[in-house]
């Protein structure tokens, strides 16, 4: 069998609890053909890049599937079907991430601190002496 990462985004106006329970049921549909999930990630409400179907919000879930192709498309017609799911894609891959994958990742490398490792920016513009260059490279006027 070949292996795919699948992800789909649902409609901002359904609840967590029905993009779970879509989850299950699109994972019973791969499961019924002969394939296996081996993650299952919800990601959470996110804005789009644009509007679809006069949405500017989505749910957004992640599925690594270890399925035949008939299981995909099973899916995926499904999916064409449920008027709550905006947009989806499949994509085959050589192997399957381990671990969390990289949008639950940037979550947690956001633990830099107030500044991170960029230090201070020195004196603002109020805060310098008098005669002291501007942004530009030009006297202050007093």
């Amino acid at each position: 069998m070949a292996l795919y990462e699948h992800v789909f985004l649902a409609r901002q106006d359904v609840t967590a609890q029905q993009v779970e329970a879509m989850t299950e049921t699109y994972k019973a549909v791969v499961e019924a053909n002969g394939g296996a999930v081996a993650k299952v990630e919800y990601w959470g409400v996110k804005s789009l890049a644009y509007r679809i179907k006069k949405n500017r919000k989505a749910h957004y879930a992640l599925f690594n599937l270890d399925a035949p192709a008939a299981a995909i498309t099973e899916m995926e017609r499904q999916m064409a079907i449920n008027e709550d799911i905006l947009r989806f894609m499949t994509v085959k891959v050589e192997e399957l991430e381990e671990g969390p994958s990289a949008m639950l990742q940037r979550r947690d490398r956001d633990d830099r601190g107030e500044r991170g490792e960029r230090g201070d920016r020195g004196p603002r513009r109020r805060d310098r002496e008098d005669g002291e260059a501007g942004f530009d490279g030009a006297e202050e006027e007093v």
